[in-house]
């Protein structure tokens, strides 16, 4: 519609929130377009542009605008499938109509959980397995010898990093640094690392 086709105390439908409703303009905003209810549930709400209204109510649709079902032919097949939609769709109730009708509101779908999946065994980390190895071996190693090690052993392999013994080798060196003398690990001589207890 045109801004100036507008007229306050009239009804017209509307597009609100992707819905064609029934508004009623009850004045001018003062930031630009209207102040409105929803005829239906009560709520103000503002219309911004004039392209938000379709038509003021009462008035037929525009003779250049024919919908497709307007200008086919209803057969009475065509009746039938309607109202077994109709039939097949049940009551459209509304909890609001329970409150003025009495209709009992439909009970809500209860979802059914899926059982939970088994928790998968926690994977070793390269400074656990690295504990492991050197306790077992009871001498200092290299950050090299213990990749090689714990590969040999299944404790634990590198996903696909390109050097695990300078990752190994860091990790070792943080966990010395942060934990101090309650730190598993050793650092004997440069590159050499013990079990620490």
């Amino acid at each position: 519609m045109k801004k100036d086709e507008i007229k306050i105390g009239h009804t017209y439908s509307a597009k609100v929130s992707d819905r064609i409703v029934t508004v009623r303009i009850d004045s001018t905003n003062t930031h630009g377009g209207w102040n409105a209810t929803n005829t239906a549930t009560g709520k103000r709400i503002r219309i911004k542009s004039a392209q938000r209204l379709r038509r003021a109510v009462g008035d037929a649709a525009p003779a250049n605008r024919r919908s497709k079902k307007a200008s086919a032919e209803i057969t009475p097949a065509d009746e039938g499938i309607a109202a077994a939609r109709a039939e097949a769709a049940g009551p459209d109730v509304n909890p609001t109509v329970e409150v003025i009708t009495g209709q009992p509101v439909p009970a809500k779908k209860t979802r059914t959980r899926k059982p939970a999946a088994e928790p998968k065994p926690k994977r070793v980390s390269a400074l656990d397995a690295a504990a492991q190895v050197l306790a077992d071996a009871g001498q200092p190693m290299r950050a090299k010898e213990m990749i090689d090690a714990m590969a040999e052993r299944g404790l634990w392999s590198s996903p696909n990093g390109r050097t695990p013994a300078s990752t190994l080798y860091a990790a070792l060196l943080r966990e010395l640094r942060d934990k101090g003398a309650s730190s598993r690990f050793r650092k004997v001589d440069r590159g050499l690392f013990e079990y620490a207890g």
